[in-house]
């Protein structure tokens, strides 16, 4: 006797079973979950797994985007505590790690979290072996030209952003620095702009852009910098992960400043246990 399926639907072809644009998150923690909804309302991917240790957690946050996927256009949504419920992702997203606390430098969390990516990383390289990887972490970013409309803001006043220019930038240099934390102590923890951030990058990956984006890739070789640190400078992105680095013109004080930054995260890497 048929199945009211086979009743309703007669198959011409068979269907392939392994997804084209498989994306999955590893850590279903505040920003896990904020790069997960940002993307699928993005319909950014036809397959979404979720990885994580809380098996009870994990279960309940699959469940509640499942019962909401009448409103997303991906078909699958799966979740699971071993890493071979990502195998054949395009992309990973890397969100595992301890959570920092409220006053604790970001510098501090380095040590914790390398421990968790030793065991994480090779795992998740075994069943996705083509896959592109993405960490969410905190990057030391370099990008010293701001533009509207095209026009250059620091060609209308040059002393922008120093000691002597009238329109406060510094202070709004710092509030950036210092709004991560902020909201930290806040809330508690940051999340929809880490989401949202990810999922613009995701974006430009899947849909191949070439877009530029400020990302942390391996800074050894440019602006002076000598160790092999990751520090975040502009890149173009796209399906490959990133194909090229955008060179700036910076000025001897922002080479320094971005050299001092390389050499503060050189001193504290130099002496971890891998």
């Amino acid at each position: 006797m048929s199945t009211v399926k086979e009743q309703l639907i007669e198959n011409l072809i068979k269907k392939d079973k392994t997804s084209q644009r498989k994306i999955t998150i590893v850590g279903v923690g505040a920003v896990g979950m904020a790069c997960a909804i940002c993307i699928l309302m993005k319909d950014l991917t036809d397959e979404l797994a979720l990885i994580d240790v809380a098996e009870d957690r994990l279960k309940g946050e699959m469940m509640d985007l499942q019962h909401g996927s009448l409103f997303f256009h991906t078909p699958k949504i799966v979740s699971g505590k071993d890493y071979s419920v990502s195998a054949n992702s395009k992309i990973i997203i890397i969100t595992a790690g301890v959570r920092q606390k409220v006053g604790e430098t970001r510098l501090a969390l380095v040590q914790r979290n390398v421990d968790i990516m030793k065991s994480v990383i090779p795992a998740l390289a075994r069943h996705s072996p083509d896959c592109k990887m993405l960490i969410v972490s905190n990057p030391v970013p370099l990008w010293s030209g701001v533009n509207v409309a095209g026009v250059v803001l620091k060609s209308l006043d040059p002393q922008l952003g120093t000691d002597s220019e009238q329109d406060n930038w510094k202070n709004i240099h710092q509030q950036v620095v210092q709004g991560g934390y902020e909201v930290l102590r806040l809330k508690g923890y940051t999340s929809w702009a880490i989401g949202l951030s990810v999922t613009d990058l995701v974006g430009s990956m899947v849909k191949n852009l070439s877009r530029v984006h400020s990302v942390s890739t391996m800074a050894k070789g440019f602006y002076g910098i000598k160790e092999e640190i990751f520090l975040s400078i502009p890149c173009i992105l796209g399906q490959n992960g990133i194909s090229d680095i955008v060179k700036l013109n910076l000025s001897s004080e922002e080479e320094a400043l971005f050299k001092k930054s390389a050499d503060t995260l050189w001193n504290i890497q130099k002496d971890l246990v891998f």
